[in-house]
């Protein structure tokens, strides 16, 4: 599985690269505070909302700690969308977040 730090997300984030950045945690984890302009699709959702990813597109998924996350990495490598995981989740960003 792919995997990117936090450190080197935050870096991509703040030389002004257009990300694709899917938080996979539940509600209450999102409301404490989510990477500005990340979108939000539980992982519990992720099977039915493949359709709001794109093949042509490169994602990086993210959650509380990498675990979740990483599920949804492989799960959507297996239908064959461009994925990255964000390894260490929220617990490791150092950057800015939008509640």
């Amino acid at each position: 599985m792919s995997e990117i730090s936090a450190k080197e997300l935050q870096s991509k984030l703040e030389n002004g690269e257009q990300l694709n950045i899917v938080d996979v945690r539940e509600d209450d984890e999102v409301a404490q505070g989510i990477i500005p302009g990340a979108k939000h699709i539980r992982l519990s959702e992720i099977p039915q909302r493949t359709n709001e990813f794109e093949k042509d597109k490169h994602y990086y998924m993210v959650c509380r700690s990498g675990g979740r996350s990483g599920r949804a990495t492989e799960f959507l490598k297996e239908q064959g969308y461009d994925v990255t995981n964000m390894a260490g989740g929220m617990l490791a960003w150092e950057g800015d977040v939008e509640k």
